[in-house]
């Protein structure tokens, strides 16, 4: 994946010696809201520069650090670890911290204590908690250096994880008018959502600049009509979904060809009307599935660490929430993730 930054807005003097660590860098997820509003809440606060990817290609960006001599502090948001980056992820932090780099991990996904332990002993600033999404938490650990227009970025966050009912989360949100922020949040991850591919990325980093100089999403040009351009191609998946979804025991599944799997997963779980629904999309130039899951209230099982666990066991990798996650499986085994999946639904 090609990979961009933007140039950093902290100035270095002429003055500075060719080995004095200066950068500045946030590395925060790609897919949704809360990725991009916490890369604009970390260049609200300390300014530098931003890149974004997503889970796959999260190893092959942190490896880019390793030897990057000017790096001063590291913010890492929004990307949850699994079993199989776990310990490279510390291995590469601790190798950083060894450097003398700043490093601050700001996450609300699962993360195992074994892996929070070693991150704390080599002092690797962790801001984790499950209860609140990652972009409220930025927020609220460097809320004296952020305008007050933080505030809405990180609720639009909050609103599009499905998180805006948590303790500090519904607080901020009371600040504005619901239907107001509902609209925004909404319009700003249609454009977000319609920008993943390789060849759109530079416009992802172009709202992260927008956000950050306190910007509405309504303010940014042209993001309702392409909003509503998303909201027709939403459409047209619902009568697919119905025509081409497989119903098993305890969960309905279907291959997505020409959208986003994780646009279609809660189609397939509101139509299926099983308690767990896995959409996943071939990813040709890795010869691996983007899978996404996602859970009903009534879902009982921690799909997050379950598609962990039966992930990693087929050589691929993946993590997340309660009731949404997602996972990279090779493609020779897509038929066995979705079939053990519903097996350890059956025994949950």
């Amino acid at each position: 994946m090609s990979i961009k930054s933007k140039k950093s807005s902290v100035k270095t003097s002429s003055k500075t010696t060719k080995s004095k660590r200066t950068k500045i860098l946030c590395v925060s997820h790609m897919e949704d809201a809360d990725g991009i509003s916490s890369a604009a809440l970390i260049k609200q606060a300390f300014g530098g520069d931003t890149i974004l990817v997503d889970y796959p290609g999260m190893t092959d960006v942190l490896e880019t650090l390793r030897n990057d001599e000017k790096l001063k502090m590291l913010f890492i948001c929004d990307l949850g670890l699994n079993k199989q980056n776990s310990d490279y992820f510390v291995d590469l932090l601790t190798e950083l911290r060894k450097k003398q780099v700043s490093i601050t991990y700001v996450d609300h996904h699962y993360v195992d204590s074994k892996i929070i332990a070693k991150l704390k002993k080599v002092k690797v600033k962790l801001i984790h908690d499950t209860s609140e999404c990652t972009s409220v938490l930025v927020y609220n650990a460097f809320k004296k250096k952020l305008p007050e227009h933080s505030i809405f970025i990180a609720v639009c966050g909050a609103i599009t994880d499905y998180m805006e009912n948590k303790p500090i989360a519904s607080k901020l949100l009371q600040i504005y008018d619901r239907q107001f922020a509902l609209i925004n949040a909404t319009v700003l991850t249609y454009n977000i959502v319609g920008h993943q591919r390789k060849q759109d990325i530079d416009y992802l980093y172009y709202l992260v600049d927008e956000l950050s100089e306190s910007k509405f999403p309504h303010d940014i040009p042209n993001t309702y009509e392409f909003a509503q351009i998303q909201v027709g191609k939403l459409a047209e998946i619902i009568s697919k979904v119905k025509a081409s979804m497989k119903i098993s025991k305890n969960l309905g599944y279907m291959e997505v060809l020409d959208s986003g799997a994780s646009g279609a997963a809660n189609f397939v779980l509101g139509f299926s009307g099983k308690d767990v629904a896995i959409t996943y999309k071939e990813r040709v130039d890795k010869g691996i599935y983007a899978v996404s899951v996602r859970g009903s209230p009534s879902c009982k099982t921690h799909l997050g660490k379950l598609v962990s666990s039966i992930a990693s066991k087929l050589g691929g990798s993946g993590g997340g929430h309660d009731k949404a996650c997602g996972a990279v499986i090779p493609k020779d085994k897509i038929k066995q993730f979705v079939s053990q999946m519903n097996s350890h639904l059956s025994s949950g």
